[in-house]
């Protein structure tokens, strides 16, 4: 018990040995350095400055090098109007005198063979019943229906006219083309100034005629002609569609 008592003086003694004043500052060495810490983030970019005058100029580049290939051709412009007809020019020379007709091979030969082709195209369409031949005249159809003006325009470009009879063989042969296609068809006369007296196209009198009984009784109203199936005529007006009929 002694002994706990002494030591307990004599640790007392000890700490009260090492103590300071409150007032007092205790001195010791200095400690190690600690490690630096880590880098912060960057700050945010400052404000533009005021700019500043543009400087002199520099000196002048090098020469370029070889110049591009050339681009491709533009598009075509608008042709320019017609310029003036030349004078006419001086004539030439005669030439030498050619071979007679009779004479040229090459001619007669293609003459030949037209006339054959001709022969032929009117065989066939004479079989058909689209074409007849009377004398000088072929008669002809299309098989289509028009009014009288209409016709005479058609024959008239294929270099013919409307069908006209001048006797009773092309009057039956006209009337075999109508009861063919079951039809009527205009004839190439017209009425004159006086009523009831036609005329053929070109001014001509007509020298046959095979009008139907009665007929014609239009008292200048009715100025064409129309064939029936069985070749009788009568007048009509010119604004019917009858069949084209041509002659050539």
């Amino acid at each position: 018990m002694l002994l706990c008592s002494l030591a307990l003086t004599l640790i007392l003694l000890v700490v009260s040995g090492i103590e300071c004043d409150v007032k007092e500052v205790c001195g010791g060495s200095p400690g190690i350095p600690g490690s630096p810490g880590s880098h912060g983030l960057p700050g945010r970019d400052g404000r533009d400055g005021i700019k500043g005058d543009p400087g002199p100029p520099g000196p002048m580049g090098p020469p370029g090098g070889m110049p591009g290939l050339p681009g491709r051709d533009g598009l075509t412009g608008v042709p320019g109007a017609p310029g003036e007809r030349g004078d006419k020019g001086e004539r030439g020379e005669k030439g030498p005198p050619g071979l007679p007709a009779y004479l040229d091979e090459e001619l007669q030969a293609t003459l030949h063979d037209l006339r054959h082709q001709i022969l032929q195209s009117v065989g066939v369409l004479s079989l058909q019943g689209s074409i007849l031949k009377v004398g000088e005249k072929v008669f002809s159809t299309n098989g289509q229906s028009a009014n009288f003006d209409a016709i005479r325009e058609s024959c008239h470009k294929l270099g013919g006219s409307i069908a006209a009879p001048r006797s009773l063989e092309e009057n039956e042969a006209i009337a075999s083309i109508v009861r063919k296609h079951n039809t009527y068809a205009y004839l190439g006369l017209t009425e004159g100034l006086t009523p009831g007296v036609f005329n053929y196209l070109d001014g001509a009198p007509v020298n046959y005629s095979s009008w139907y009984p009665g007929e014609p009784r239009g008292r200048g109203e009715e100025k064409c002609v129309e064939m029936y199936k069985d070749g009788r005529w009568n007048d009509k007006n010119c604004l019917q569609y009858r069949l084209t009929v041509c002659e050539f």
